[in-house]
């Protein structure tokens, strides 16, 4: 029932898209022919003729569109007709291109509005972490950190702590023996072996025999995550130097070891990449009686794990005035559009993986998990972000969608003449091609998503 209310909101801002263009033509005294619901690819489920305007449904329903007789040869419209599109001023024409992103984002913002005003609050985007119990295995370093259930986990490694996200992806990327060293580390060992041991060779095999003396309490540097990655906005880039399986397996033998009984087909090198891939610190501060303290370094073990049942308690912002709803409600869309404008460049500069772009089945299942866990209002805020994206992305200068049009429409000031009708179609059917292209393997990644449980 989730996922069909988020279908029926995404259907929703199609709509309002679509009745944008509509009724700005309208308004203008321009003449639309047809209004529809999805694309005209594959078979059309409904169509009605009311007064001068066919209404249809497609069953590709992943858009919409209003046309106008310019765009039907056989249209009785006389070609000098002021009803027709291309007959109107520039002006009036980038007010009807223009009139369905607007409506996106007067949507966005009433949405956000709306929901202020109902529930009373919107979501920060922040939490308060605390520890619940300590549920880690004997002998596990959290016992020696000094953290006490109750404590507020408010610092990792120097980073604020405002979600459970934050705080899962330093004990995860923080995992201990996984396959992974940096240069540093390589590099400090390498010199503790050396210094240890003055006799090695600085290449080739250790001579069989060779009692090799290890470094002893060996730890790797500690992670720093950046901002944009603490709250999934950006992907990590772990570019660490990897262990082959020969240096893995000599890794394990090596484990609690102060020394190393050479069997003659181990170098220098694989000795240092061995013991540099060990445990790594949390360095965390928590608030406990209104002091900050900081723990005893904490080591995630091999699963990233550190040992604790952790309550999230989200920071809400009130908006119990029209003040209140009108001023936080704008600052809240603000910031969630920004960051979906950052997260688009992090695309595009190659930060986040093209695997991770999906379409409308993972936002209609992600919507779903959505309403499922935070309820309606939670739902609605998503949709206004939705709308708000999608009036973005639909003013793109790209041909085929609005912003191409209104692209075409400054080119012809500029000229003082139109840009050829055949340029034009050409132009939009490439790209109308390509985005329905990808609009289904969009749809195919995210089946494969579903299928391999990845959202």
């Amino acid at each position: 029932m989730s996922i069909i209310i988020m279908i029926l909101l995404l259907g929703f801002l199609i709509l309002v898209h679509e009745m944008g263009h509509f009724f700005a033509a309208r308004a203008l005294g321009i003449k639309v022919s047809k209004f529809a619901l999805g694309f005209p690819i594959g078979p059309t489920l409904w169509s009605k003729k009311i007064g001068d305007v066919e209404y249809l449904i497609h069953a590709c329903m992943i858009g919409g569109y209003v046309a106008f007789p310019d765009d039907d040869k056989d249209s009785e419209l006389p070609m000098d007709s002021p009803e027709r599109f291309i007959n109107n001023p520039v002006w009036k024409r980038m007010i009807v291109i223009s009139a369905g992103v607007v409506t996106n984002a007067v949507v966005a913002i009433l949405l956000v509005w709306l929901t202020a005003g109902i529930w009373g609050q919107l979501p920060s985007g922040q939490a308060q972490i605390y520890v619940n119990n300590i549920v880690a295995e004997k002998g596990s370093s959290i016992y020696d950190s000094g953290m006490q259930k109750g404590d507020r986990i408010a610092f990792i490694n120097g980073s604020k702590i405002e979600s459970g996200y934050a705080l899962s992806s330093y004990a995860q990327k923080s995992a201990a023996y996984d396959g992974k060293i940096d240069k540093d580390t390589l590099d400090d060992n390498l010199i503790k072996l050396k210094n240890l041991n003055k006799n090695l060779p600085d290449e080739g095999n250790i001579s069989k025999g060779t009692v090799v003396t290890l470094p002893n309490n060996l730890t790797e540097q500690k992670l720093i995550l950046s901002d944009d990655v603490l709250i999934g906005l950006a992907f990590y880039n772990d570019d660490r130097l990897k262990l082959d399986d020969k240096q893995i397996k000599l890794r394990d033998e090596l484990k609690g070891k102060s020394e190393y009984l050479a069997n003659g087909e181990t170098t220098l090198n694989d000795l240092a990449y061995a013991i540099s891939d060990n445990i790594r610190p949390l360095e965390i501060v928590v608030e406990r009686n209104g002091k900050e303290i900081e723990l005893n370094p904490i080591y995630p073990n091999e699963k990233g794990l550190i040992g604790i049942e952790f309550d999230t308690q989200a920071i809400a912002i009130k908006t119990n005035t029209p003040k209140k709803i009108i001023v936080e409600g704008s600052k809240y869309l603000w910031k969630q559009t920004t960051m979906q404008v950052y997260g688009f460049y992090q695309l595009l500069s190659g930060k986040i993986p093209a695997k991770e772009i999906h379409g409308i089945v993972a936002v209609a299942k992600v919507g779903g998990d959505v309403i499922d866990k935070g309820g309606l209002s939670s739902g609605l805020l998503l949709t206004a972000i939705i709308s708000a994206w999608l009036a973005i992305l639909n003013f793109l200068p790209i041909p085929a969608l609005d912003g191409g049009h209104f692209m075409f429409l400054i080119i012809e000031t500029l000229r003082g003449k139109p840009v050829s009708e055949k340029a034009i179609d050409i132009l939009s059917t490439i790209f109308f091609v390509l985005i329905i292209i990808l609009a289904f393997l969009l749809i195919g990644n995210d089946i494969y998503a579903l299928i391999m449980h990845q959202l």
